[in-house]
């Protein structure tokens, strides 16, 4: 499968750099697999698309504020974005700066220390603080917002959801962000059910896939977790006719694993481990049987996650359309359904 097939053109006055207010007001593209048909609404109208006891599956991870500056021995300035917790005290990070090699240190606020123990390839680096970074974070960090957003977000909670509460992501869930707690207690009260997951989000996320053949292309992992009530409420769902709605690819991802630990009754139980699933065409979805989705970007593992949901012209016809209707694409853009 050439990876050439997943591009796409897309200007960039398409590109949303701000998020509307509020999130639910965001608009919707609805997508039927068995009739092809596509409507459009409003994302605050999702209930009209959906049946009673439908099960909407949400990612309940937290966006760590993981982009701090600092200062090189010699005074020059240094960008550090956290990627991943090893322990207290030592992160995988991305670093900016020239001569930033394993025994040097970066001096951030507070005067706590970072010294780059190791090189990871690029300008990927292992460091290792004098104290723990987490106070750090919270005062001085910044969120990390996709490469494609150049506009600055004055208000960092809007690249979280409002469900979120497990720290862990160097991104936003973003089908998630178009949902307020006012809309999610208007479901509920109508007949709609809910359950968290959680999937921890990497940067690995926003890259294209560089590899000509989709089958070279070596998938991220990322951490996952499903509870049992999760599981529980999914098993019920499943039992009782009614449809599992994933809220973005992470939670199909989450969804997607848990089929890999079923009980030998055959029903989902809990989980976590870190997840290798490569969802792409010709994959045969075993949970999933709807997803809210945001639009995606060329050549990504994302795209290739809904082509294979969807079929990959019905989600090139889909992204035609909202272009000519005027959609807002990625983080913070509006929203699809596909049923």
């Amino acid at each position: 499968m050439k990876t050439d097939i997943f591009d796409y053109d897309l200007p960039p006055e398409y590109i949303a750099q701000t998020p509307i207010e509020p999130r639910h007001n965001s608009r919707l593209l609805v997508f039927n697999r068995t009739s092809e048909q596509i409507e459009q609404g409003i994302f605050k109208n999702i209930r009209d698309w959906l049946d009673d006891g439908d099960l909407l599956v949400l990612n309940k991870t937290k966006v760590i504020p993981a982009r701090i500056y600092g200062k090189k021995e010699t005074g020059g300035k240094a960008e550090v974005l956290l990627l991943k917790k090893i322990d207290d005290l030592r992160w995988e990070a991305l670093v900016g700066g020239k001569n930033l090699t394993p025994g040097k240190s970066i001096i951030f606020d507070d005067g706590i220390k970072g010294q780059i123990i190791q090189n990871l390839g690029r300008s990927e680096r292992l460091l290792q603080f004098s104290k723990p970074i987490e106070s750090l974070m919270r005062e001085r960090g910044e969120m990390p917002l996709p490469p494609y957003i150049h506009t600055q977000l004055e208000d960092q909670s809007r690249y979280q959801t409002v469900f979120a509460q497990e720290e862990g992501s160097a991104a936003a869930p973003t089908a998630g962000l178009h949902f307020t707690h006012t809309l999610i207690e208007q479901l509920k009260a109508n007949g709609i059910e809910f359950a968290e997951i959680t999937l921890h989000v990497g940067l690995d996320t926003f890259a294209p896939v560089t590899e000509d053949d989709v089958e070279d292309h070596l998938i991220h992992t990322e951490w996952c977790q499903m509870g049992a009530e999760a599981a529980d409420r999914i098993n019920y769902a499943k039992q009782n006719g009614h449809r599992v709605i994933a809220v973005g690819t992470t939670s199909v991802r989450t969804l997607e694993t848990a089929d890999r630990y079923r009980g030998t009754d055959g029903m989902l139980r809990e989980f976590a481990c870190p997840t290798d699933l490569f969802i792409t065409p010709g994959y045969r979805y075993k949970v999933v049987d709807a997803m809210v989705t945001n639009f995606h970007l060329p050549r990504s593992t994302l795209l290739m996650l809904v082509s294979a949901f969807a079929g990959l012209e019905n989600i090139k016809n889909c992204y035609q359309y909202a272009m000519r209707a005027g959609f807002r694409f990625y983080s913070f853009g509006d929203a699809m359904l596909i049923l």
